[in-house]
C-alpha cells in the first residue's frame, strides 16, 4: 500500500511538471518563432498526455481487460511519440531547420505498434518492460547522434537523454525482476524504486529541456555570428567596389586618404602621373578613344608595380602611384617599365605619353605635404 502511495505521489508530481515543461516550451516557441521548436512542443504535449493517462488509469483502476487495453493503447502511443519527437527535435538542430519527415507515417507506425502492444501486453510489468525499453533504445540512439553529428552546444542535451535512457533501463529491469516473481511482488529496493522513478525522470526531463534551450540559444547566438560575418563581408566588398574607379579598375580618390595614412607606418615614395595632350586625343579620336587610353595606362602600372604598391585614378587623367618601402633608386626603373609596356602594348588608339612627379612620404610624415610636392614635381616635368 505504502508502494502504491509513493507511486501516485511520484506520478502527480512528474505530471505536474511535464504541464510546465509543456506550457514553458509552448510560451518559447510563440516568443522566438523558431520552427525548430515545434517537435519539442509536441514531444512535451505528448509526455504530458502519457502521465495524463496513466494518473487517470491508477485512479480509475479499471478492472476489465478492455479498460486495461484502452490505458495501454493510448498510454504507450504517446510515450512512444514523445520519444520519437524529441529525437526528431534534435535531429531539427542539428541541420538548423525543422526536419523533413513523413508525420504521418510517424504516427501511423505508432499506433500501429501501441496497438499491438495493447493488444499481446496482459500486465502493467510487462507493459512497463516493453514501454522503458522502447524509451531506452530511442533516446540512446538520440544521444549517439547529438554526438556523431556534433549539433551546437549539444552536451547537455546528450547528457539528459543519457541520463533518461539509464534511468528507463533500469526501469525496464524492475519491472523484469518483479515480472519474475513468484508470487507478482518484488523485493524491496526494487518495489520502492518503480514507485519512485517518476520523481527520478522527472529530473532527467528537466535535463532534457534545459539542453533543448540551451542549443537553441547556442544556434541563434551561431546565427547571428555568420548572419554578422557575412553584412561584414557585404560590407566589405561594398567598400571595395566605393574604392574602386570603375573604368580602369584602379583605386578612386576616395581611398587615397586611407592609403596616404597607412603608408605613413613604413613611409613610401609617391608618383603622381599625367598624360601628356589627353584633351587634343578626346577632341581628334573621341571619348572612347580617351577611355581607352585611361585604362591601358591604368594596366600599364599596374603591370610595372609591384602586387603590394596602390595605383589610383586621382582625377580624370591624372594617377597617383604609393609605393612602400622601395628604395627611390629603383623608381627609375619603374617608370622606365611603364614607358616599355605603353610602347609594345597591342592598341588601335593613339600613341600615350606622360609627364611624372615623385616625392618621398617620410616615415609619420605629413600625406598632403609630400601629395603636393609630386604634384609640383609632375608640372616641372611637364614644363621641361
Amino acid at each position: 500500500m505504502v508502494e502504491v502511495l509513493l507511486y501516485r505521489w511520484s506520478l502527480a508530481v512528474q505530471v505536474s511538471s511535464a504541464l510546465l515543461i509543456a506550457m514553458f516550451f509552448i510560451v518559447l516557441a510563440r516568443s522566438v518563432g523558431r520552427a525548430e521548436l515545434r517537435p519539442w512542443v509536441g514531444a512535451w504535449i505528448a509526455d504530458l498526455a502519457a502521465l495524463t493517462v496513466a494518473m487517470v488509469f491508477w485512479l480509475a483502476d479499471p478492472t476489465s481487460r478492455f479498460g486495461f487495453a484502452l490505458a495501454c493503447l493510448f498510454y504507450v502511443f504517446t510515450k512512444t511519440l514523445f520519444v520519437a519527437l524529441l529525437i526528431v527535435g534534435a535531429m531539427g538542430f542539428q541541420s538548423r531547420k525543422t526536419v523533413s519527415i513523413a508525420y504521418r507515417t510517424l504516427l501511423v507506425g505508432i499506433a500501429l505498434f501501441a496497438c499491438v502492444v495493447a493488444l499481446m501486453v496482459r500486465s502493467i510489468d510487462v507493459l512497463g518492460v516493453v514501454q522503458a525499453t522502447t524509451v531506452a533504445v530511442g533516446l540512446a540512439g538520440g544521444a549517439v547522434f547529438l554526438g556523431r553529428n556534433k549539433t551546437p552546444a549539444y552536451g547537455w542535451l546528450a547528457i539528459g537523454f543519457v541520463v533518461r535512457a539509464v534511468l528507463a533501463a533500469a526501469e525496464a529491469l524492475a519491472y523484469v525482476s518483479q515480472a519474475s516473481a513468484g508470487n507478482g511482488i518484488a523485493s524491496g529496493p526494487v518495489a520502492a524504486y518503480l514507485a519512485s522513478h517518476s520523481s527520478f525522470d522527472t529530473g532527467a526531463e528537466w535535463m532534457i529541456a534545459l539542453g533543448c534551450v540551451l542549443t537553441l540559444y547556442r544556434t541563434i547566438q551561431h546565427e547571428l555570428t555568420q548572419s554578422n560575418s557575412e553584412l561584414q563581408s557585404a560590407r566589405d566588398d561594398l567598400q571595395a567596389l566605393l574604392n574602386r574607379d570603375q573604368l580602369t579598375g584602379a583605386f578612386n580618390r576616395r581611398a587615397l586618404s586611407t592609403i596616404l595614412r597607412e603608408s605613413q607606418a613604413t613611409g613610401a615614395t609617391i608618383l603622381f602621373f599625367d598624360l601628356d595632350d589627353f584633351k587634343k586625343i578626346n577632341d581628334n579620336h573621341g571619348h572612347h578613344a580617351g577611355d581607352e587610353c585611361l585604362k591601358r595606362f591604368a594596366r600599364a602600372l599596374q603591370d610595372s608595380f609591384r602586387a603590394g604598391d596602390h595605383v589610383i585614378r586621382y582625377a580624370g587623367d591624372e594617377f597617383i602611384v604609393v609605393v612602400p618601402d622601395l628604395d627611390q633608386s629603383g623608381i627609375p626603373e619603374r617608370i622606365e617599365m611603364v614607358r616599355g609596356h605603353l610602347r609594345f602594348m597591342p592598341a588601335d588608339g593613339p600613341q600615350i605619353g606622360f609627364s611624372v612627379g615623385l616625392a618621398q612620404l617620410p616615415v609619420h610624415g605629413d600625406p598632403e605635404a609630400a601629395l603636393r610636392a609630386a604634384d609640383e614635381a609632375m608640372y616641372r616635368d611637364k614644363a621641361a
